[in-house]
């Protein structure tokens, strides 16, 4: 199925595709056109925000923007009509585009029948499967209570808190069932307009749909303090995220929606910590000779251009002890109960951007020169501060490093990231008083922590690859003996 369908002989259709392999769905983060603007083809109309990155949509042909389906800061669904062109303007007096027209959309999504099955590439992304653009089932309220109560007892389990009691009346009136709160665009405007967060109001509409009357149901409280003076803050504290001008000075908590790259995240972590079994090891390094030659790599003319910082030769370090150990780089296949053992690395770099952490990844990072590795590492962190790093880029790693030590931090036990075997965290580099040569000097000194799954990295493995790592560190001159 593509994104884009004939309304008629003059109005075609854009809908939202999955601009990275089994996204299910994308925020509008902004609108660069509007109704009445001319588009060509391949002009970038919107910018979207998924679970892994922002992303600029082109549109696939050319005509006059007729309706914008959705406001920006709308979660759109995978297969949901964005925007409407109008591809043969002049051609007649175009219907005006009704207001309520958004809300007939889920009804208007069985034209796909006739159309191929699939997934057909389109300018950015791929076109959604066929079942990809059916509503998902909504389970009945009874699994609310028990779904909320497991949430809550993990969560509380995480944080390092007591299990909170398990939720009684509030719990069953969250409509919120693991999914997005379901309403109509112009219900979900009016909830915005309101400063009302949608997934407080009770439903009351057909299969749990939020109406415009709940809307204002859940807005009278907030209107009206004196009636209910305790719940009013509570009413309005969820709201904080989309409209802050509202919080109000006795607020003592703000609420902030979980999507785009917080939920991938927290879907991640959770999904990786609980499935696979993780192993972190520690060792203490002298790194001198590695600041020292990270101070001449600095002045060497073949470098020039290009960042040479510690984690470059870190980052090689740890190539080379995956090559001495070629075992620590591969993947666990549940499905098919096997052991994948990858012959190429691409080196995840743990990122932290205005939007949250990304690992992005240098393909094939074994194969590259240092001059190289520090290019593409280079290009790697400026693409993810500018928010630019694409879905592709961050597919398909097998091994991660997290520098912690840019925070002042000596060590930690990171969390390896989703389908991959290990990940190695850097301390601070610090000078602290250490034996060399039998005497006891200022050396420049760091932790190193690497985390690794246990169902394929055997305790002897890992410690022989961080220990690999630690020796090249203390002795660069191992990256040209042991390469």
């Amino acid at each position: 199925m593509t994104t884009m369908t004939e309304t008629s002989a003059r109005f075609r259709e854009f809908k939202m595709p999955d601009v990275g392999e089994g996204l299910t769905e994308a925020e509008i983060l902004k609108w660069f056109v509007q109704p009445g603007d001319t588009v060509t083809d391949g002009q970038v109309v919107c910018e979207v925000e998924t679970a892994k990155a922002a992303v600029e949509l082109p549109i696939p042909f050319e005509g006059v923007v007729h309706e914008l389906r959705f406001p920006e800061g709308t979660t759109v669904d995978v297969g949901q009509v964005i925007i409407a062109i109008d591809v043969a303007p002049g051609s007649g007096d175009a219907p005006a585009p009704a207001a309520a027209a958004p809300a007939q959309e889920p009804a208007a999504e069985p034209e796909a029948e006739a159309e191929p099955k699939g997934r057909t590439p389109v300018l950015v992304g791929y076109g959604v499967a066929e079942s990809s653009t059916k509503r998902r089932p909504r389970k009945g309220a009874s699994a609310a209570p028990e779904a909320a109560a497991v949430a809550a007892a993990v969560q509380a389990e995480l944080n390092g808190h007591a299990a909170p009691a398990a939720p009684a009346a509030p719990a069953a009136a969250v409509p919120a069932q693991g999914g997005r709160p379901l309403a109509k665009p112009p219900v979900r405007k009016l909830a915005k307009d309101l400063g009302i967060d949608l997934a407080t109001v009770v439903p009351t509409g057909k299969d749990g749909i939020i109406t415009r009357e709940d809307v204002h149901a859940a807005a009278a409280p907030a209107a009206a303090p004196a009636a209910a003076p305790a719940p009013a803050p509570a009413a309005v504290a969820p709201a904080v995220a989309e409209a802050p001008a509202v919080v109000s000075d006795s607020a003592r908590e703000t609420r902030i929606p979980v999507k785009g790259v917080r939920k991938a995240i927290a879907q991640a972590m959770v999904g990786s910590a609980f499935t696979a079994p993780h192993v972190t090891e520690f060792i203490t390094v002298d790194v001198t000779r590695t600041m020292k030659l990270v101070a001449e790599l600095k002045e060497d003319k073949d470098m020039a251009g290009v960042r040479v910082n510690p984690l470059l030769v870190i980052a090689k370090a740890l190539l080379v002890a995956i090559k001495r150990n070629p075992e620590v780089n591969a993947a666990w296949d549940e499905a098919n109960q096997e052991i994948v053992q990858k012959h190429y690395v691409n080196l995840g770099i743990a990122a932290a951007t205005p939007r949250g952490l990304i690992v992005p990844n240098i393909k094939d990072a074994h194969d590259k020169t240092l001059p190289q590795l520090a290019a593409a590492l280079g290009e790697l962190v400026t693409t993810a501060r500018d928010g630019k790093t694409s879905p592709a880029a961050m597919a398909g790693g097998t091994v991660t490093i997290t520098n912690v030590g840019v925070f002042g931090v000596d060590t930690g036990t990171p969390i390896l990231n989703s389908g991959e075997s290990a990940i190695l965290a850097v301390g601070a580099i610090k000078l602290q008083p250490w034996v060399h040569k039998g005497k006891v000097k200022p050396r420049q000194v760091t932790t190193l922590a690497l985390s690794f799954d246990h169902r394929l990295v055997d305790g002897e493995l890992g410690s022989k690859v961080l220990a690999d790592v630690a020796a090249i560190l203390e002795q660069p001159k191992r990256l040209i003996t042991w390469a």
